[in-house]
């Protein structure tokens, strides 16, 4: 199991902060993103492909990278403004 955290258009489009997650064990990053995406639609898929992603608070890299259990996957779309 991970949490997965959402953030600004992320959230809106989940419809939630956060939400945990049941992962099979060697899951990678993609395979978390493909299964919120299926779980919330067509708006979060589109903001799955421009987001930046934390997973334990460090960047995300490759998004072939495995996720272990226990873990924390922020999911963060591109702020406006500055």
């Amino acid at each position: 199991m991970i949490t997965v955290r959402y953030f600004a258009g992320a959230r809106a489009a989940a419809g939630l902060e956060s939400e945990p997650v049941a992962i099979p064990e060697g899951a990678t990053v993609d395979d978390v993103l493909a299964l919120i995406g299926a779980r919330h639609g067509a708006a979060l898929q589109r903001v799955l492909t421009a987001s930046s992603l934390l997973l334990d608070e460090v960047a995300v890299r490759s998004r072939t990278h495995p996720i272990p259990p226990n873990s924390t996957l922020d999911i963060l779309p591109p702020f406006a403004g500055g």
